[in-house]
C-alpha cells in the first residue's frame, strides 16, 4: 500500500506505516458493520410479525451467558489488535534510526528557523538528502507551535521552554508542505514551510558551498566557545576529569544518577534544564552549587552548547 488516502502522497516509510494503520481500522470496522447492519436487517424481516393472530407469547428468556461472552469478547479483541498494531507502528516511527542527523528548528511568531550542524541557517526551509534519518529538535521562542508534515503523516507540538522531538526518513525526493496547527496570533494562516528532499550528491553540493561561502562557526564549535566564555569549563571538564561538577565527557545519552535514587537520560532536555533550572536534578556525589544560567545564555546558545556536548564521545 502506498496511500490510503487517494489524495495525499505517501513520501516517507512513516506515512506508508501509519497509512496501513488508518486502512486496516477501516476495513475492519466497514467489515463488521456490514455483518451487524446485515444481520439486524435480516433477521428483523425473517421474525417480523405477519398476522394480529401471530401474537403468541415469546419464550421468556432473560440472558444467555454464552452469547453475552461472546458479543463482549470479539469487540474486545478487535479493540486491542488496533491497539497493538497502533502501538507497534507509533514506536517504530517516534523511535530515531541510527546515524540520524540532528537539525534543530526554532518555531516563532510567524515562521520556522532551521539549524543545521555546520551552523547555516535557514527560515521556512528545510533540506534534507532523501534515504537518511534525520532527527528534529524543536523548540519555540513565545507560543506554542504545530509541525504538520501531511505528506509524512506526521503532526508534533513546538513548546516553549522545552524540546520536543520529530524523527523523519524521507524517501522520495520533492518539495513538501509543512504547516503550522496549533493557533499562534494572528498570522497563524502564513505560518507555512517547505521540506525540500534531495538526492543525497546534490544535498552534499549544497551543504559544501555553505561552509565555503559562511564564515559562521558551526554549532559545536560555537558551542564549545560558550562553554569556556561562560566559566563551565571551571566546574565541569570535556576530558573525563572530575572537577566540582560531573565530566561533560560521555555524557549524551548516559544514564545518569540522581539525588533520591532519582536515574534520568541525559539527553537535549536534561541539559536544558541543568543550564536553567540546576537545582532541579543533581547528580549524585556532587554538590547542588551551580547557579543558573537563565537570562545569560539564550536558547540559540543552550542549543549550540548540547551540539557540543554530543561530539564529546
Amino acid at each position: 500500500m502506498t496511500n490510503a488516502y487517494a489524495v495525499q502522497e505517501a513520501a516517507s516509510r512513516s506515512a506508508v506505516q501509519i497509512d496501513a494503520v488508518f486502512l486496516f481500522i477501516t476495513v475492519v470496522s466497514l467489515f463488521f458493520f456490514f455483518l451487524v447492519e446485515g444481520l439486524l436487517i435480516y433477521f428483523a424481516i425473517r421474525y417480523r410479525r405477519k398476522k394480529a393472530s401471530e401474537d403468541a407469547a415469546t419464550s421468556d428468556v432473560t440472558s444467555n451467558l454464552v452469547l453475552e461472552i461472546v458479543w463482549v469478547l470479539i469487540p474486545s479483541l478487535v479493540v486491542l489488535a488496533f491497539f497493538a498494531y497502533g502501538y507497534v507502528v507509533y514506536r517504530d516511527v517516534n523511535t530515531p534510526a541510527p546515524g540520524a542527523s540532528d537539525i534543530n528548528v526554532t518555531a516563532q511568531q510567524f515562521f520556522f528557523e532551521f539549524k543545521y550542524p555546520d551552523g547555516r541557517m535557514e527560515a521556512n526551509e528545510l533540506r534534507v538528502p532523501a534515504g537518511r534519518p534525520v532527527k528534529l529538535i524543536m523548540t519555540s521562542r513565545d507560543v506554542i507551535h504545530g509541525f504538520f508534515l501531511p505528506d509524512f503523516r506526521l503532526k508534533q507540538d513546538i513548546l516553549p521552554g522545552r524540546y520536543t522531538y520529530l524523527y523523519l526518513q524521507p524517501d522520495k525526493e520533492g518539495t513538501y508542505d509543512i504547516f503550522c496547527t496549533q493557533y499562534c496570533g494572528v498570522g497563524h494562516s502564513t505560518m507555512r514551510a517547505k521540506l525540500v528532499v534531495m538526492p543525497a550528491e546534490e544535498y552534499a553540493k549544497w551543504a559544501s558551498v555553505g561552509k565555503v561561502a559562511g564564515a559562521a562557526l558551526s554549532l559545536p564549535e560555537k558551542g564549545k566557545d560558550l562553554l569556556a566564555k561562560s566559566g563551565c569549563l571551571g566546574c565541569h571538564s570535556t576530558d573525563g576529569t572530575i572537577k566540582v561538577g560531573s565530566s561533560f565527557k560521555g555524557i549524551f545519552g548516559r544514564e545518569v544518577h540522581l539525588e533520591g535514587d532519582r536515574k534520568v537520560t541525559a539527553d537535549e532536555e536534561y541539559i536544558r534544564e541543568s543550564i536553567y533550572d540546576p537545582g532541579a536534578k543533581v547528580v549524585k556525589g556532587f554538590p547542588n552549587i551551580m547557579p543558573t544560567f537563565k537570562g545569560r545564555l539564550s536558547g540559540d546558545d543552550v542549543t549550540a552548547i548540547i551540539a557540543y556536548i554530543k561530539t564529546l564521545k
